[in-house]
C-alpha cells in the first residue's frame, strides 16, 4: 500500500512533466518542426484526421516545413486544415506537395512566447505540487489510521518531497531548452 502512494506519485509526476513537453514541443518557436503541426486536424472524407496520418512530414531547412500526402486528393483539405489552424502560416502548394514556411519571429513576439511558456511551466509545478500534496495527505491517514509508524511516515514524506523536487527540476529543464529555442535567432 505504501509503495503504491509513492509509485502512484512518481508516475502522475512523470506523465505531467511529458505533458508539459509535448504541449511546448507544439509551439512555434521560429524553427520548422514536424510537432508543430500534430494539432491541426483535417477533414478526410468526413473524418478529422491528424495531417501526421495523412503525409510525411519534414523540415529539409531550418525554416521550411515540407508535407508530402500520400493521397494528392487530400492536398486541399491540408491546406484548408492548415489556414484554419492558430499557427499563422499561409500553406503553398504545386498540388502534391505543401510547403509551410516559418517566418521570422520578432523580439516582441519572443518575449511574449517565453512569458507564456513560464506561464505554462508554473502550472505545471503547481500540477506537480498538488500530487504532492495528495499523496502527504495519503500518508499522514495512513499513520493516523495506525497502518504505518511515525517513523515511516516521516521517511515516505521525505521521499514525495525528493519525487517533487526532482520532476519540478525536470520541468525547469524543459522551460530553459524551449527558453533557448524560442530566444535563439
Amino acid at each position: 500500500m505504501v509503495d503504491q502512494v509513492l509509485k502512484e506519485t512518481e508516475r502522475k509526476m512523470k506523465k505531467t512533466c511529458e505533458v508539459f513537453q509535448k504541449e511546448l514541443a507544439g509551439m512555434r518557436a521560429g524553427r520548422a518542426t514536424p510537432a508543430l503541426l500534430e494539432k491541426v486536424t483535417v477533414d478526410y472524407y468526413g473524418v478529422p484526421t491528424p495531417v501526421n496520418q495523412l503525409a510525411n512530414i519534414s523540415a529539409p531547412e531550418a525554416r521550411l516545413l515540407v508535407i508530402q500526402p500520400w493521397d494528392k486528393n487530400s492536398v486541399p483539405a491540408i491546406e484548408k486544415a492548415i489556414l484554419k489552424s492558430d499557427l499563422g502560416i499561409t500553406p503553398t502548394s504545386d498540388g502534391t506537395v505543401i510547403r509551410l514556411v516559418i517566418p521570422q519571429l520578432t523580439e516582441e513576439r519572443r518575449s511574449e512566447l517565453v512569458r507564456a511558456v513560464r506561464k505554462m511551466a508554473e502550472g505545471e509545478r503547481v500540477a506537480v505540487r498538488n500530487l504532492r500534496r495528495e499523496a502527504n495527505e495519503k500518508i499522514k491517514k495512513m499513520e493516523k489510521n495506525g497502518e504505518i509508524s511515525e517513523d515511516e511516515s516521516r521517511r515516505l514524506l521525505d521521499e514525495v518531497q525528493d519525487l517533487t523536487n526532482k520532476h519540478i527540476k525536470e520541468i525547469d529543464r524543459i522551460l530553459a531548452a524551449k527558453e533557448k529555442e524560442i530566444m535563439e535567432v
